[in-house]
């Protein structure tokens, strides 16, 4: 039985649907709508479609459905809902479950986009919410109350990769009956346990590890059948973030391949971390995975390894993280991650370059700070790279 299969294999086969030829690939159903047999069959349908019966694409494709059932089982989640970029998804989890008056507790460290759907989007339209720090327990423990109704953050925050203690913050919030919410990207599905660890919905851009190879936006809402079916379905299907049938094949071809290549990525950020450790020319590395992490013991408690992407503060300032930026020469400078090619960014100046300079201060985005995302290039040339560029700077 599929539910009995480890994670490799998991990842390559379950949840194929295979047609009458029996394609090995799974096939790609590039197709908006569907043919019934007849006036009656389609009637049925809208009334209650089954597992293998299709209406729109909108509403759920045949490649699709694999991807999402793939995912839900590496997730050990009950159901997923497949969307058409990360933010769809962090939003979709977000607005399909709250209205006006609710309150939510959400950490301060996010993501720039992320922060705009909740200061801007969500009290706009009536909904209470609180930031913390996310790693002080008596923040969120202060925070909620009785009636909050959901809780909200990145398992590892981008870009200064704090760690929140998932277990401890979800034990809280469900004493007072609120959604776990998280965003899962940093820790991917190859070292997530966050089903497991108290999380209700996780949430990924599958942009990201996912796919991994920098050619397509999707994301994923994972939860219980119940939530995914009656809560995000109605709303995702109405307000159309559904992903592609394509972009479903792709992320399909992706997930074969995402536990070698996390894998990878993650023991050459290790490698990385360990090449730069008291270079005069930074202020601070920090990587989870690394002993002298504050959250190094969470980290390897709930998912065992530090994953791909690490942080470097140039001592100098901007205009140091410019120097090592301009220097380097195999990583790129671009804002994506989890990508098999090696990816550089300033954070200061762009992804989070719309907040005062306050807010960057108190969430420790220096002007020095650069994010290293680590691809699947050879270990020592990536090192070398780093190296030269720190010197360069």
């Amino acid at each position: 039985m599929s539910e009995d299969w480890k994670t490799a294999t998991k990842l390559v086969h379950h949840g194929a649907r295979r047609s009458q030829w029996g394609e090995v690939s799974e096939a790609m159903f590039l197709t908006q709508g569907f043919v019934y047999d007849s006036a009656e069959d389609a009637q049925a349908r809208f009334i209650e479609a089954g597992p293998d019966e299709f209406i729109y694409a909108r509403y759920g494709n045949p490649t699709v459905a694999m991807f999402e059932d793939r995912i839900a089982a590496l997730e050990g989640a009950e159901a997923a809902f497949a969307t058409a970029s990360g933010m769809a998804a962090v939003s979709g989890a977000l607005v399909s479950c709250l209205k006006a008056g609710d309150h939510v507790v959400a950490a301060r460290a996010l993501f720039g986009s992320c922060l705009y759907v909740l200061e801007n989007l969500l009290t706009r339209y009536g909904v209470e919410v609180t930031f913390v720090d996310g790693t002080d327990l008596d923040q969120w423990r202060a925070a909620l109350r009785p009636g909050t109704a959901a809780v909200f953050f990145e398992t590892i925050a981008n870009p200064t990769l704090e760690v929140i203690d998932l277990p401890a913050v979800a034990a809280l919030a469900h004493e007072v009956g609120a959604r776990v919410i998280v965003d899962n990207v940093f820790v991917t599905p190859v070292h997530s346990r966050a089903i497991e660890q108290g999380a209700d919905v996780v949430v990924y851009s599958a942009t990201k590890h996912i796919d991994g190879q920098g050619r397509a936006l999707g994301g994923v809402i994972l939860g219980s059948t119940e939530f995914i079916r009656e809560t995000v379905e109605p709303y995702m299907k109405h307000t159309g973030g559904a992903m592609s049938p394509f972009t479903a094949w792709i992320m399909l071809k992706g997930l074969e391949t995402i536990a070698l290549r996390v894998r990878a990525q993650t023991a050459s950020a290790r490698a990385i971390i360990d090449a730069v450790q008291g270079h005069a020319k930074l202020a601070r590395a920090i990587y989870p995975g690394h002993p002298d992490h504050p959250q190094h013991d969470i980290v390897m408690r709930d998912m065992g390894a530090g994953g791909t992407v690490l942080s470097l503060d140039l001592a100098g300032g901007q205009a140091a993280a410019f120097r090592f930026l301009n220097a380097l020469g195999i990583v790129l400078i671009s804002n994506n991650l989890g990508d098999a090619k090696s990816i550089a960014t300033h954070p200061a100046t762009t992804t989070h370059q719309r907040l005062p300079d306050d807010r960057k201060a108190a969430l420790g985005i220096t002007p020095g700070l650069v994010r290293l995302s680590v691809g699947i290039e050879d270990t020592d040339d990536l090192v070398a790279d780093v190296m030269g560029a720190l010197d360069a700077a």
